[in-house]
């Protein structure tokens, strides 16, 4: 998506602002595992490429890479970031009515499109292990302030990462730590939907 001045110069500041915050130190491992992803079939994919490349070679991600295409997410996506990618699983965009997808995958919807994907998309890079210090550094909870501008709140509930959305719907982290040359993705189980 080619973003105007003002959306990149809001990106840009946030990532100055929250999301190298987190990248600048590297974090002792927890002793915690609150972090390991939810058994699961789905296999890590290459660790090489950008975010796209990444997600591209990932079936389980297909839904995602086309809505991302539709978007036109895939340049900002493949930029420098590091962005940190809380990626809906092809089962959790499953989880939205079919009429629903449909519609947001044309183009007239493409704005609407682009603040829900973006709400899954953190500035900087916030590996499994950084989440989880920032869980336990908040008290139990982190809030993540996302590229779209909302925020997500990231808990430990039964041993997984889950996220609240703004409208305290939830979705469960079961894939952690998916490393791209622009930032890492998490695999998670239900989109999250900004106000």
């Amino acid at each position: 998506m080619k973003f105007t001045r003002t959306r990149t110069l809001t990106a840009v500041s946030a990532v100055a602002l929250l999301g190298l915050a987190a990248c600048n130190s590297e974090p002792a491992t927890p002793e915690t595992d609150a972090m390991e992803p939810a058994a699961t079939d789905m296999t890590t994919p290459a660790a090489d490429g950008t975010i796209v490349t990444v997600a591209q070679g990932n079936s389980d991600f297909s839904t995602l890479v086309s809505a991302v295409q539709a978007a036109d997410l895939v340049e900002t996506l493949n930029g420098p970031g590091p962005f940190t990618v809380f990626a809906p699983t092809n089962a959790a965009f499953d989880k939205i009515p079919a009429e629903t997808r449909t519609s947001l995958m044309e183009p007239a919807q493409k704005e609407a499109l682009s603040g829900i994907l973006t709400y899954h998309v953190v500035p900087g890079r916030v590996d499994a292990a950084a989440l989880t210090q920032q869980i336990e550094q908040g008290g139990g909870s982190a809030t993540l302030t996302t590229v779209q501008g909302g925020t997500l709140t990231a808990t430990v509930v039964d041993g997984t990462v889950t996220l609240t959305d703004a409208a305290g719907n939830t979705s469960k982290v079961v894939m952690t730590d998916v490393a791209a040359s622009n930032g890492v993705i998490h695999a998670i189980d239900t989109v999250v939907m900004p106000n």
